[in-house]
């Protein structure tokens, strides 16, 4: 029989020896391996293990679907590159719907070279005969999805709704024709609703300011030269490159192909408010109308997606854990390039996620963005 020290004594032990196992046993995260702390750079502005640790849970929980490339800028420095096998620093990765905002970048240029008016009636020939009610859609109502045309982005079989039609069905050879035959299902500028084609009338009135000519390839050559010219070289975006239809359009809502670095460069463009190494290759006021809520949607702004509460459950993006001034542009699939002007952020993950496992992805998203404070 123990005698009471012996018991208090053997208490103690066995006590110590399952704190030991608890303290070994799964509570402690595994370590980051090479990999992951190779991924940070020096002085990256975050503590370098933490912000390790988060991208690589990026890479490696389930339930995120594949990330495939991460950048993240701070303060104009890389402070974390990372991809996964089979991908790169020269992978060109396809837009989806990012493009949106760069065709809303080229129509800003436009304005502001006096070839198009934002409030001005949209013109697109179309709808200008007598009595059509068309001819109320402005290219403002354009940028922030409001036109009124009919319109479902997903339908469901997938082949009915207007953008899979539009892109891959009887649409395809000439898609600003198919998205400028839609007629209106509510006022111009009455309801926001998200829409592809509407994207694609925005490229093809682009086209038509900077040619008047039908043939397609001189309406190929005219905006892939103007964004060459004005936007990509200056900025440094070698690898872009852009898809346009049969007719010559560029396909602005959906596919333009770039490296995870270009995609980053953009992003750093408009945190800068248009301005790169001191010259304003985009109209500061532009970039500032491109983040300014729609009257009927205050997370949208021009072809650009905002970090702003709506009062639903459900966001594109992260309200709730990264200031109120962050936008983003959004993909098809997870493409994100996420920037947080009072953060000096840019962060672009790219991938393949279904529709849960992004929501899940953006939260892990939001652990990077949260160890960056706002300045």
């Amino acid at each position: 029989m123990m005698t009471r020290p012996a018991t208090l004594i053997a208490l103690a032990l066995a006590t110590s020896s399952l704190a030991s196992c608890g303290s070994s046993g799964g509570n402690e995260e595994p370590p980051l391996s090479e990999e992951a702390l190779a991924a940070v750079t020096e002085n990256p502005g975050a503590p370098t293990r933490a912000l390790a640790r988060a991208a690589d849970d990026l890479f490696t929980y389930d339930g995120l679907g594949e990330t495939r490339a991460l950048v993240v800028y701070h303060g104009g420095r890389l402070a974390v590159e990372r991809y996964a096998p089979g991908y790169d620093a020269d992978t060109r990765f396809v837009s989806w719907s990012m493009a949106k905002t760069v065709t809303a970048i080229m129509i800003g240029m436009l304005v502001a070279d006096g070839q198009l008016r934002l409030d001005a009636p949209a013109p697109v020939p179309r709808w200008q005969r007598t009595g059509d009610p068309r001819a109320e859609i402005t290219l403002r109502h354009l940028l922030q999805m409001r036109a009124g045309l009919e319109h479902t982005e997903a339908g469901d079989p997938p082949q009915e709704s207007s953008e899979v039609r539009m892109l891959f069905l009887d649409g395809r050879d000439d898609m600003a024709d198919y998205a400028t035959a839609q007629p209106l299902e509510a006022e111009p500028g009455a309801k926001f609703e998200y829409s592809s084609n509407t994207t694609v009338i925005l490229a093809d009135i682009a086209a038509r300011a900077l040619t008047d000519s039908k043939d397609p390839d001189i309406r190929r050559r005219a905006v892939s030269d103007y964004l060459k010219a004005r936007l990509f070289d200056p900025l440094g975006m070698t690898s872009v490159v852009p898809e346009f239809d049969r007719a010559g359009t560029l396909i602005g809502g959906s596919l333009i192909h770039a490296t995870a670095r270009d995609w980053a460069r953009l992003g750093e463009l408009l945190r800068n408010k248009g301005s790169y190494r001191g010259e304003q290759l985009v109209p500061r006021g532009w970039v500032e109308e491109m983040v300014t809520p729609s009257p009927q949607s205050p997370h949208y702004g021009l072809q650009t997606w905002l970090n702003r509460p709506t009062g639903e459950e459900e966001h594109p993006l992260i309200p709730n854990r990264a200031p109120e001034n962050a936008f983003s542009m959004i993909g098809h699939m997870g493409q994100y390039v996420f920037v947080s002007p009072s953060q000096k952020l840019t962060v672009v993950r790219l991938g393949h996620s279904d529709a849960p496992e992004r929501r899940a992805m953006l939260q892990q998203v939001a652990d990077i963005v949260e160890l960056y404070p706002e300045t």
